[in-house]
């Protein structure tokens, strides 16, 4: 998400050429192109066995991300933090003692404390963006610096307040021999504010309002044009609804050269945060770029290539990816991930910033837009609500009960990156302080522990935002989550606590000795040495109504071994009972809990937990083999629906089922949905608005169980 600080007040009334509306036609976003009618004789469907090979699991399901911002890490080399220019602040953009300002951390601070980073239990380090930004934008109160890297200017060198490409080389193969691997922070949607308006007017003009014009002024819908099936009408600056121009001193700022071309950018004045501004609007006066154009897409397709081959780069975290049409994410995800393949890296992986805790808004990226996964939060919302705030585990149930919406041949919900703050919202110490202001530091500190576990336990790659392991807290979001870990010189952190010490920020913190560190790396070793708490089959057990215990099972798919995950957010010992996989099975303590419970002929435990705690227990022995074999009876959605449609399947018999999905339109080829491993077996299928009336849509799912025996069902939507 970008930084939301002021832009120069310098804006004024502008005159706006008024043209004819035109009717925005929105296309449904689609795997499956729109076929003809039915074949007499259609392709017949992937048999059982091949459809039971669809792997349950993709990579990346055992990550653990540490997230960090290197200006506000650790500082390995005074000579660049004033990254080469000369002058005031305003011209530099370092000064330490303003949160808005570079503080002077860098690329070979970080790789100095690569140890640190490991002792977590680290496997992936995230980096915000280390392009080359505009140093500060803004002027007087208003004036802040590019110490984040949101606001590029060169999408080819490292930041010179950050160091060089040598030294970001030499990040990544230190990394890389430790074990760890390494994900940039990319954007797509904008760069630095360099485009400005002949009428200096900035207000939102709409599409239907203001369309753009050809060349030859005839108006016309870009989102027609966005799936680059079509050739890109020739337009000019004759051609948006205000008149783009570059200072002189900036028309050949931005690289590669193609950024310079104002006709490259959506050109509509700012963003009002909602509607159709959301992916059209400037994000304050930042240079919003025309995504559905080709030349775009393929531009930054080649850009972030480069970084492919030439940085050996393990993947991206991608910014305000809900602020850019889904057309772009289709096409750049995918040719990305082909790039990547071609040079041997199969394992590359993407997740974008979705930011909303609704999963109807989040999971499309993946569906459509096909990423391999989003920031989970619809996760950090619903932890919050139960670690912090004491809700309901009802909340964290739905979310978990929405996984489906993720599947596709290439995704689950396993590979979701959850987390619990970050340097847009703020940190969980900042929201466990705002949800009990009254409460002390041993009560806060508990909390704490109680989101880590939920973090660590349950699906999804957690991350830990830099300093949170240290118990920073601090007074909000945005630049009041950016501490340093070194000694900051900012007032407005030097007043900040931290979780589980009298250490003030005037301190380095760099304590592996801290609380919140030493039971983050427990939770790390815990997850290497029982794989299955990392990315084994999640089934929920109980959820209370209301503050209490909320319970899943984690079964490793190979071995069968399950474990029983129990968390209590009440402020008393609270117990339960609940079903388990196994009858007469005994469940020892792993975690939290030196207790031994045993399931009764029903399969139910009692499970006890302490105040604000979790525990693990595991299984002495491994599931039964299944008496009796699968049997599955699969529905197709309802006629007539297109759009994101949801196919589901009743599943009997067997044990450790998990369902495989696949899908025909028309006479089209068969393609593989995904994979569901535990119930309700459900996944998801987005049918084109332009499918026409009765083409057949036909659907099959084979069920695996534990001893590898298929049942299938097929269906048909006419």
């Amino acid at each position: 998400m970008i930084p939301r600080w002021p832009v120069p007040a310098t804006r004024r009334t502008a005159r706006v050429r008024r043209v004819a509306a035109v009717t925005v036609t929105a296309l449904a976003a689609a795997l499956l192109p729109p076929l003809a009618a039915r074949a007499d004789t259609p392709p017949a469907p992937p048999s059982d066995a091949k459809l039971a090979k669809t792997a349950a699991r993709h990579d990346l399901t055992r990550e653990q991300f540490y997230f960090v911002l290197p200006d506000r890490f650790a500082n390995g080399d005074a000579g660049n933090d004033r990254g080469g220019l000369t002058g005031t602040r305003l011209t530099t953009g370092y000064d330490p003692t303003d949160k808005g300002f570079y503080q002077g951390g860098d690329l070979k601070g970080l790789t100095e404390r690569l140890d640190y980073i490991k002792g977590l239990g680290t496997t992936s380090i995230w980096m915000a963006p280390i392009f080359k930004n505009q140093p500060v934008q803004g002027t007087g109160k208003d004036a802040s610096a590019g110490y984040h890297g949101y606001w590029i200017t060169d999408f080819t060198q490292v930041d010179p307040h950050f160091g060089t490409n040598k030294d970001l080389k030499n990040l990544i193969s230190k990394a890389h021999a430790k074990g760890m691997k390494v994900f940039f922070d990319v954007i797509t949607n904008h760069t630095a504010d360099v485009v400005d308006y002949e009428e200096k007017s900035y207000d939102y003009l709409s599409k239907g309002a203001f369309p753009y014009l050809t060349k030859d002024g005839q108006p016309f819908d870009d989102a027609d044009y966005a799936d680059g099936e079509r050739r890109f009408p020739r337009v000019d600056s004759g051609s948006f609804p205000r008149t783009p121009t570059v200072p002189a001193a900036k028309k050949n700022l931005k690289v590669p050269s193609w950024l310079n071309d104002p006709a490259m950018y959506h050109n509509r004045g700012d963003s009002t945060w909602a509607g159709e501004s959301a992916t059209y609007g400037d994000f304050n006066g930042l240079d919003d770029l025309w995504t559905e154009r080709p030349e775009v897409v393929g531009g930054m397709e080649k850009i972030y290539q480069r970084w492919v081959e030439d940085f050996a780069i393990d993947g991206f975290r991608i910014d305000t990816v809900k602020h850019v049409d889904m057309e772009f994410w289709t096409q750049w995800a995918t040719a990305l991930d082909a790039y990547a393949a071609k040079k041997g890296r199969d394992d590359f992986f993407m997740f974008g910033e979705v930011y909303s805790a609704d999963t109807s808004v989040t999971a499309p990226y993946v569906t459509q837009g096909r990423l391999d996964s989003t920031l989970d939060f619809p996760f950090q919302d619903a932890a919050r609500a139960y670690a912090s705030q004491g809700g309901s585990a009802r909340k964290l149930a739905a979310v978990f009960g929405d996984d489906y919406k993720y599947t596709t041949d290439k995704a689950n919900a396993y590979e979701q990156v959850t987390f619990l703050g970050n340097h847009d919202m703020g940190r969980i110490g900042t929201f466990l302080k705002q949800d009990a202001p009254e409460a002390g530091d041993a009560e806060l500190l508990k909390k704490d522990r109680l989101a880590n576990e939920l973090m660590f336990l349950s699906r999804g790659n957690p991350v830990i935002y830099y300093g949170d392991e240290q118990g920073f807290t601090g007074a909000g979001g945005d630049k009041d989550a950016r501490q340093p870990m070194f000694a900051s010189r900012t007032a407005d952190y030097l007043d900040d606590d931290q979780l589980g010490t009298d250490r003030t920020h005037a301190e380095a913190a760099y304590d592996t000795s801290a609380p919140l560190y030493r039971q983050i790396s427990a939770l790390a070793e815990l997850r290497k040495a029982n794989p299955a708490l990392a990315d084994g089959v999640q089934t929920e057990r109980y959820a209370a109504d209301g503050a209490g215990i909320y319970a899943f099972s984690r079964t490793d798919a190979k071995t069968g071994t399950e474990y029983v995950v129990a968390f209590n957010n009440a402020g008393t010992e609270k117990s339960a009972a609940f079903a388990t996989g196994s009858a007469g099975m005994t469940f020892r303590g792993l975690y939290g809990t030196d207790a031994t419970v045993k399931s009764g002929a029903d399969s139910k435990v009692t499970v006890t937990v302490p105040a604000r705690s979790a525990v693990v227990l595991k299984a002495a022995g491994r599931l039964a083999a299944p008496a009796a074999e699968p049997t599955i009876s699969l529905h197709a959605p309802d006629p007539g629906a297109t759009g994101t449609v949801e196919l589901s399947a009743d599943v009997a018999g067997g044990q450790l089922n998990r369902v495989v999905f696949a899908a025909q339109t028309g006479d089209g080829k068969w393609r593989t949905l995904g994979t569901a491993d535990h119930a309700p077996y459900k996944v998801t299928h987005t049918v084109d608005a332009d499918t026409p009336a009765g083409t057949a849509l036909r659907y099959k799912a084979v069920v695996v169980d534990s001893a590898g025996r298929t049942a299938s069902d097929t269906a048909l939507r006419g």
